[in-house]
Parts: C-alpha cells; structure tokens; sequence
C-alpha cells in the first residue's frame, strides 16, 4: 500500500519527507514500546505509535523503516521532524486512536507483521 494512500484514509497530517509519500509498506505494526518493535518489525513495515520522540527515529533508522505515523493528534517537537527529514523518513499524523487507525488500515488491506 502506498504511504501517500495511508495519509489519505486516515487523514493524516504529512510532517515530515513529503517526497517520499509513493513508497509502498507492505506491514504495519503498532506500539509505543521500541523493544518491541526492534524485536518483531521488518522492512517495509509502517510503524504506527504514540510516542514522538527521537528514540523512535532512531529505531526507523535501524530498521530502515520508510514512514511513521503518530496517532492521537500527537505532533513531535521541531528537533525530531528535523531527524526524519535528514534520515529521509516519512512522518504523518492522525487524529485516531492507535487501534481505530489499525483498524481502518487493516479494513483497507494492509495486514500486521506475522509474529
């Protein structure tokens, strides 16, 4: 599924790499916890919380995750949208819940990592 088509059925807000919006995810995972998501997330996976700090860039990085999306009307500062930016990772937000953002995404296709 297109990023850019993930912003649209959620409405989301793109905060940060906008040029980056025609990649495709093919999972996506949900959690506030990065252990988690260092454990179980592959490529191609969008990462879907509510934590809006930079340990949440830095994971991306390391899993060479293309987009997040923050939920819950969460907006990280200034110093993280930089991050993303400079890492070329895709930042939007949504005003759903982690688990009605799930939801929708899953009603569109879009499956969760196999565990």
């Amino acid at each position: 599924m297109q990023i850019k088509y993930v912003a649209g059925i959620l409405n989301a807000e793109i905060l940060a790499f906008e040029q980056g919006l025609e990649h495709d995810v093919v999972t996506a995972f949900g959690s506030d916890l990065m252990s988690d998501v260092l454990a179980y997330v592959e490529e191609d996976t969008l990462l879907i919380t509510g934590l809006i700090n930079q340990q949440v860039i830095r994971t991306a990085e390391m899993l060479d995750l293309k987009a997040i999306l923050f939920v819950r009307g969460k907006i990280p500062c200034n110093e993280v949208i930089q991050l993303a930016e400079e890492k070329q990772i895709i930042l939007m937000m949504t005003k759903e819940s982690l688990f009605t953002a799930s939801g929708i995404l899953f009603q569109h296709g879009l499956r969760g990592i196999k565990i």
